[in-house]
């Protein structure tokens, strides 16, 4: 019985630092944008993974990127 437990808790704690982990590097960006939307409600489809990852990068690298 105490194996199970141990077991569940290893599984447990390994989930949340993997979550953390996805979080921390914007892995999970996609997630949380397909989870916006439902919580707002927006009406159409929502971009494929392709498609939001394309115009995440635009967003971040347009512009001049330089000290001086």
């Amino acid at each position: 019985m105490r194996a199970i437990a141990k077991r569940k808790i290893g599984t447990g704690l390994a989930s949340a630092l993997w979550n953390w982990l996805r979080e921390a590097s914007g892995d999970d960006a996609y997630d949380r944008y397909l989870d916006h939307r439902h919580e707002a409600a927006h009406s159409g489809e929502p971009l494929s993974r392709r498609e939001f990852f394309r115009a995440r990068q635009a967003g971040l690298w347009q512009g001049v990127r330089r000290c001086c």
